[in-house]
């Protein structure tokens, strides 16, 4: 990873928080992209720079930084179960903004397909013919196996194993950990506890917890 790495593109990243000050780091230090500025709403806008570079509303980010000439990331994380960040793709998106994936150099990627605004961390292992979708967030260390389909807006947290076959459903979250039998259907909008073993399909809009995972009620 170098920050020597020539810079022919330029973007604004959406987000102030350490994860997207994490996200700034790795764009800045391993692809060609500058990041020039960050925005936000206007509602947690409290300064006018970050990290060192200018701070800008997203209300009005087309007029400083135009979609013509910078593109974006949307970096935000699991809160509301991927739909927060799910909102402002498509608000980036209906500004005429280009989202940005960024792959790790550090990645060993034989994917078939992957979307835009996606952010594949150091470490992943992604096996061929797998196909993952837009918005999605891979963090460090997971193992996508073959033929396997992460669909949009979903985040996979650390170390999850996903054998071959399976397919994870939109807005789903994959904590820490977490592994899946080969063929397993993990259902849109699930949630997974950290260290769960998945060995059967789950039950949209459900929490998995435990190393048996076993399904949990959840109380009024």
């Amino acid at each position: 990873m170098s920050s020597l790495q020539n810079k022919t593109k330029k973007a604004v990243i959406f987000g102030t928080s350490g994860q997207a000050e994490v996200m700034d780091h790795l764009i800045m230090n391993d692809s060609g992209y500058d990041v020039v500025a960050f925005t936000s709403t206007d509602d947690f806008i409290k300064t006018n720079s970050i990290y060192g570079r200018p701070l800008v509303a997203f209300e009005d980010i087309e007029k400083k930084y135009s979609p013509s000439e910078f593109e974006m990331h949307i970096a935000i994380g699991y809160n509301t179960q991927n739909k927060t960040r799910e909102r402002f793709y498509h608000e980036a998106k209906a500004k005429g903004y280009k989202l940005l994936t960024y792959i790790s150099s550090k990645c060993t990627n034989y994917a078939r397909s992957i979307g835009d605004n996606c952010f594949i961390f150091e470490d992943n292992t992604i096996q061929p013919f797998v196909e993952i979708g837009n918005n999605c967030i891979l963090w460090s260390g997971n193992h996508i196996g073959h033929h396997s389909v992460v669909e949009e807006n979903v985040f996979i947290s650390s170390h999850v194993v996903i054998s071959g076959h399976c397919r994870i459903g939109h807005h789903s979250f994959l904590g820490v950990n977490s592994t899946l039998r080969d063929g397993i259907k993990i259902a849109p909008f699930t949630t997974l506890g950290a260290g769960c073993l998945i060995v059967k399909d789950t039950e949209e809009g459900q929490t998995y917890i435990g190393t048996k995972a076993s399904l949990y009620i959840k109380k009024d």
